[in-house]
């Protein structure tokens, strides 16, 4: 289980200094905030010199605090004309602060200086408290904070980046030990790039033996403010201290890459790879974008929660909120997205959810995230009568697929090359770059880089053995005339009903394993409202005027995996794997061989909503060699290539 998350108690001491009652320390020093974070942290590494000219620079600080090193190294990033192209700036912190509390601590300290715009903005943008990794954009996406929200101990040993520097900071050894351990720069050392440097204002005996022992020198050097001296320094270990060298970006000749398929997963692709630059060309079946899954009229998005806060659940957290934050950017650059804004209520219909209703309250998280209701509760919100309480989530809710596809395509301008009514009959490797070829075999187009965003068609594209995919037939049910007309939210549980304009409701979806049938059937209707009715009464008792054979509805197909989570990432290389079986046995993701520029985002089932932006944040982020956005070991959960290595280990293959 996640350990709980527990906010920071924000004090001050008479000075106006912040300060930390749990750790009886201050966040910076009495000298002043801004003036520490230039000269121990920015000078200590030697910027903004060493960003210059580069194309990508990480930051990775231990300690986030009420951000003003984050703020201090955005504005000199601003500042300097000869800026890196993209500045990633990730920290940990166990305590984070509420955003009311933040907005009064940074007010503070920043009020009147050249951050104050720059503080306003972090405040609008602070995620809420729950564990886990938050990814938040600022500058049009050219400078990225993730916040890891967590123990440091237990948090750096999960991230996948590779750090240019290190911002040593939190409270004080003597007071915050663990910070300070050797796990931690242990952990610091395994995600250092070469000749990554780092700054810290302590300079206490153990900090020196912890980074001596991880591979970085160091020296002593005058201090800040009362601190008669500080450290700094650089990784340059005298023998090897990890097994895997940290990420470095793909190195095509030219940022082009084709995605196959224009639905959720596709088209997230296409904005994220378009924001960084690059140039992409989407290939799809259909006259246009959305047209499987991705066009029912409406589909729900929420966050999964389970008692033992499961590696299905942490996925969907972060990609839940991910993908409120990338809606909310689009919306802000004028794309319009049809979604309902009041919440989603999730009903306790079977004994785990039931489970988890009651011990919903156990779990800390925060009420703007979710919180257990019930039944008269419910109803208030729903505004209609419910057969029992569950749980509500105030941000989620259902949106309109197809609009978010073609926002997200717009949104990528002159950057996008659409082809639509071409289907991928087989792809080609030839020199340093994918080809794709029609059912006639003439060449469609061709990149260093080739994405399958095409949902069980992948599997046979990409020509992949070891990917247990199933195709699921999912039926919707459009009730007009509802007897539900006045419901003000969806609601999930054993079904979900979803309220449209116009007095029309939306429900679903019957969940038929193998069943390619394209074709609308009355039994399916029948069992959509059957079990919606159970979980909404008022339904039921107008069902019979609510014939199954007069609805209309809609027939899509999902694609799922056996353990239910999708495939996001670099292709294995089945063929390597086959031929080196014995070596890598015993493999982990890291081992495994890789087919050179050839990537999947498929696999989402009925979570492609929540799913898409993550996924394609991440592909982009391996591309790019950049932070990842979610913990490692959650990376490996999605990654394609984990039924290859879980045949290898079995010796199958």
């Amino acid at each position: 289980m996640t350990a709980i998350l527990t906010p920071a108690m924000l004090a001050f001491r008479e000075d106006g200094t912040p300060f930390s009652p749990v750790y009886g320390d201050i966040y910076h020093s009495a000298s002043g905030a801004l003036a520490q974070a230039h000269s121990v942290f920015l000078q200590g590494n030697e910027l903004p010199e060493r960003w210059r000219e580069r194309r990508v620079f990480t930051v990775l600080e231990t300690g986030f605090g009420i951000g003003v090193n984050f703020l201090t190294t955005w504005q000199a990033w601003r500042d300097d004309a000869s800026r890196c192209e993209r500045l990633h700036f990730v920290s940990v912190e166990k305590h984070p602060f509420n955003r009311d509390d933040l907005r009064i601590a940074l007010s503070a300290v920043v009020a009147n200086t050249s951050l104050t715009e720059r503080a306003h903005e972090l405040a609008d943008a602070w995620p809420m408290l729950v564990p886990g990794v938050h990814r938040l954009e600022f500058d049009g996406g050219l400078v990225t904070l993730t916040l890891v929200f967590g123990d440091a101990t237990d948090a750096l040993p999960k991230l996948w980046l590779r750090a240019d520097a290190f911002y040593l900071d939190g409270f004080a050894p003597a007071k915050n030990h663990d910070l300070w351990s050797p796990a931690v720069f242990k952990a610091l050392a395994r995600v250092a790039g070469e000749n990554a440097t780092f700054a810290t204002w302590s300079s206490a005996g153990e900090v020196k033996r912890a980074l001596e022992a991880s591979g970085f020198e160091y020296r002593k050097i005058a201090g800040f403010g009362s601190k008669r001296a500080m450290l700094v320094g650089r990784f340059a270990p005298r023998w090897r201290v990890r097994r895997y060298e940290p990420p470095l970006p793909v190195a095509p000749r030219e940022r082009h890459a084709i995605v196959v398929g224009a639905g959720m997963a596709g088209c997230a692709l296409v904005e994220r790879l378009a924001a960084r630059g690059w140039r992409v060309t989407l290939i799809e079946r259909h006259a246009e974008p959305a047209c499987e899954a991705s066009g029912n009229p409406a589909g729900v998005f929420h966050p999964m929660i389970s008692r033992d806060d499961s590696s299905a659940s942490r996925i969907t957290r972060a990609a839940f909120l991910y993908a409120l934050r990338r809606w909310k950017a689009l919306e802000a650059a004028g794309h319009e997205l049809t979604r309902t804004r009041k919440g989603l209520l999730q009903l306790a219909t079977d004994d785990e959810s039931r489970a988890v209703a009651a011990a919903l309250e156990s779990f800390g998280y925060p009420d703007e995230y979710a919180f257990a209701v019930s039944r008269e509760r419910a109803e208030e919100i729903a505004g209609i009568a419910l057969a029992q309480g569950g749980w509500f989530y105030p941000m989620a809710g259902a949106i309109s697929p197809a609009l978010l596809c073609r926002a997200q395509c717009a949104a990528a301008g002159a950057q996008l090359d659409a082809r639509f009514g071409v289907s991928v009959a087989h792809i080609e490797r030839a020199g340093d770059e994918w080809r794709a070829f029609d059912d006639h075999g003439a060449l469609i187009a061709g990149a260093p880089v080739m994405i399958f965003a095409n949902a069980h068609d992948a599997t046979r594209a990409a020509s992949l053995d070891y990917a247990p995919t199933r195709i699921v037939r999912g039926q919707l049910t459009i009730v007009a005339h509802s007897p539900l007309a006045n419901l003000h939210v969806p609601v999930i549980g054993d079904g979900y009903a979803v309220p449209l304009p116009d007095s029309v409701t939306l429900t679903g979806a019957t969940y038929e394993l193998d069943d390619p049938d394209n074709t609308l059937r009355p039994a399916g209707h029948a069992e959509n409202l059957q079990r919606v009715a159970q979980m909404l009464p008022d339904l039921d008792a107008a069902r019979d005027a609510s014939h199954a054979d007069d609805c209309t509805g809609r027939v899509a197909f999902r694609c799922v995996t056996s353990d239910r989570l999708p495939m996001i990432g670099q292709l294995g290389d089945e063929s390597a794997a086959r031929r080196d079986a014995q070596q890598l046995s015993g493999a982990w993701p890291l081992d495994l061989p890789r087919i050179e520029g050839l990537y999947g985002a498929f696999a989402y089932g009925s979570r492609g909503l929540v799913w898409a932006a993550l996924g394609a944040e991440l592909i982009a982020s391996q591309l790019e060699g950049e932070p990842l956005p979610l913990e490692r070991e959650l990376a490996e959960h999605v990654d394609p290539a984990r039924f290859l290595q879980r045949t290898l280990r079995q010796r199958s293959l």
